[in-house]
């Protein structure tokens, strides 16, 4: 992998682990040579994993909508910053940028996010690894509904494994880096993003 797109939140919560879990992904991504693309801000975790990818020399490409780029505090200090139209746009870029997904916590757009990039993975958009780090049990609620979804019918036992979950970040990237792509419902073209 070249490149990893990482979700996460533009909020910094009350407790410290997490702006410190993204800089330890944004270390990690340095270290290991693999380029961050993420949402182009400079606040919260967004901001952490870029600051802590660029002060280990990686390659930080950040993706932000015109009308997010002083709400989100656009981060100048990036290799290089990429201002989109949408927030459609924004996802495209993602996935066209990138050979895999990374979600940390984070909230609603954070949640967006990741299910479009598994959904795109069922569809056949893409074929790339959707990583889910759920540090702290932070996504344990949300990989039981994934479950149960799965168990009532709603997801295809083919398309189960989809997301790739781990607590630990090493782990979780050598899984990533190891992903072998599964049944898709459709082959669909990227370029009709």
């Amino acid at each position: 992998m070249k490149r990893i797109a990482v979700y996460c939140g533009s909020a910094t919560p009350a407790d410290p682990r997490y702006i410190e879990l993204a800089q330890e992904v944004g270390t990690e991504l340095a270290r290991r040579g693999i380029g961050l693309v993420y949402g182009g801000g400079r606040l919260g975790l967004m901001g952490a994993v870029a600051d802590a990818a660029m002060a280990a020399g990686g390659e930080v490409i950040g993706v932000i909508p015109v009308a997010l780029a002083h709400v989100e505090v656009e981060h100048t200090g990036l290799t290089e910053l990429i201002t989109v139209e949408t927030m459609h746009e924004r996802k495209a870029q993602f996935e066209r940028l990138s050979d895999g997904f990374l979600t940390l916590p984070g909230g609603v757009g954070t949640m967006d996010e990741l299910w479009e990039a598994v959904s795109w993975a069922q569809l056949g958009y893409h074929q790339k690894p959707v990583g889910l780090l759920n540090a702290y049990g932070f996504y344990d609620g949300l990989l039981a509904f994934n479950r149960h979804m799965g168990e009532v019918g709603f997801i295809r036992p083919a398309h189960q494994g989809i997301i790739l979950a781990e607590r630990e970040l090493d782990l979780l990237l050598d899984r990533m880096a190891a992903h072998e792509p599964g049944e898709q419902i459709i082959r669909m073209d990227p370029k009709t993003l």
